[in-house]
């Protein structure tokens, strides 16, 4: 059997000007006599496609899901520690410890124009009971704002109010292991617990946070509680270092992520002044502004995706080259055809369409399939419970438009190339091959 499409010698018709429907139905006798090397090449294009699709996806789902993550830890946030200068300023000594107060959290609330929110950190680890447990855990004394941009969550009860912290009222917030510790299998809110024999109520459970950062340990762990309860009842001993409204650390959200680098330099500035050190000086205050690892990671993550895209897009780059390489095979296996053809009358461009057709239903069938099944994939993982380590990956139009832009070249180039070839052919050399 040379060919299904000789076929087409007994029909005139064929000789000269093909329609688009005999073109087709040619292509697709064709097809059918090579079934197994028409799948192995359209599943190199098939998969070069979805791969584009669901690498890209994959990346752009661990660039969200570290996000995500990141706001965990809180919104556009920035941490403060007290430091020690390395700098001499208005007579005073390089060396002297800086100790932050709850009045610089004050400070930069009412001076800081570029903070939006901002709250003390009164850090107290302290033994507390309850009638079903104990436990010695970290209690954190904070203003009501910090509930906000620190990303706490309820799964039961309310947030501390203004009015709680105004009135230094005993209420206090579990985190979601604390609750489990203290009230195992047991309702919390509403019930008394004492922390260091002061009793306070609980009024909300945190809903459990899964963190990847964190500067003093996870959220989990701790309870909450309003600033001027815990700084009356539970205060930092005397000893030195330790000044009266002693803060273990100050946190802020600033008002633009955009702006993040002017807001901690006004910060700085603003201490500065009453702290008597050298704003450039970066050692009195140590500060951790979770946008600048934010960033580092987003360009990290961007990378990877562009680098997962660059290797899909070789991988279907392999498969265009597939599918030239099994057009000229075709276009060798098929030359006594070209030769019949031609003698009873097709031209040059009716050959040249064959071949290109050919080669276009099967870069374009595959591309669909591809498409389809790549989408699919996506759509169906993003749907499905998955372990904490894989992402959830995300549809990409720009993967999907620089697919179909990749296609659309390899049905040019691997399907003109072929075409030409045969086109070129001269009769009597096509009806001489062997």
């Amino acid at each position: 059997m040379e060919n299904a499409s000789l076929s087409s010698v007994a029909n005139p018709a064929l000789g000269t000007a093909m329609s688009l429907y005999e073109i087709f139905r040619q292509t697709v006798g064709t097809f059918r006599a090579h079934k197994m090397r028409i799948f192995l090449t359209m599943f190199g294009i098939v998969w070069g496609i979805a791969s584009v699709i669901l690498l890209v996806g994959l990346g752009r789902g661990f660039s969200a899901d570290q996000k995500r993550r990141m706001q965990t830890l809180g919104k556009d946030l920035v941490i403060v520690w007290g430091g020690r200068t390395s700098s001499q300023i208005g007579g005073l000594a390089a060396g002297r410890e800086i100790a932050l107060t709850i009045d610089d959290a004050r400070l930069i609330r009412s001076d800081c124009y570029l903070i939006k929110n901002v709250s003390p950190e009164l850090r107290r680890t302290i033994p507390q009971v309850s009638q079903f447990n104990s436990a010695n855990r970290g209690v954190v004394g904070i203003w009501p704002s910090y509930q906000d941009f620190r990303s706490l969550l309820l799964s039961e009860g309310r947030l501390i109010t203004e009015d709680d912290e105004n009135e230094s009222n005993r209420v206090v917030i579990l985190g979601s292991a604390a609750r489990r510790q203290l009230f195992p299998g047991q309702p919390a809110v509403g019930a008394s617990l004492l922390i260091k024999s002061v009793p306070y109520t609980v009024i909300g459970v945190l809903e459990e946070k899964k963190q990847n950062s964190n500067y003093d340990g996870p959220d989990n762990d701790y309870l909450f509680a309003p600033y001027s309860s815990v700084a009356r009842d539970f205060p930092p001993p005397e000893k030195k270092g330790i000044v009266r409204g002693y803060l273990e650390d100050i946190v802020f959200e600033v008002a633009d992520s955009d702006s993040h680098e002017q807001a901690v330099a006004q910060v700085r500035k603003t201490l500065g002044r009453v702290h008597h050190f050298d704003a450039k000086d970066k050692d009195a205050l140590f500060i951790w502004d979770t946008m600048d690892g934010a960033k580092l990671l987003a360009n990290i993550f961007n990378v990877v995706t562009i680098f997962f895209g660059c290797v899909a897009i070789v991988t279907l780059a392999l498969g265009g080259i597939g599918v030239m390489n099994i057009m000229l095979v075709s276009v060798t296996e098929r030359t006594r055809e070209i030769g019949v053809r031609k003698a009873i009358g097709a031209t040059r461009g009716d050959i040249l369409r064959q071949f290109f057709a050919e080669s276009a239903l099967l870069t374009t069938a595959s591309g669909l399939l591809g498409l389809t099944f790549g989408t699919g994939a996506c759509l169906a993982l993003a749907n499905l419970p998955l372990p904490d380590f894989v992402p959830h990956p995300i549809i990409s139009p720009v993967s999907i438009v620089v697919s179909v832009i990749t296609l659309s070249l390899i049905t040019l180039t691997a399907g003109m190339y072929p075409a030409q070839r045969a086109a070129d052919m001269t009769p009597v050399e096509s009806l001489r091959y062997e």
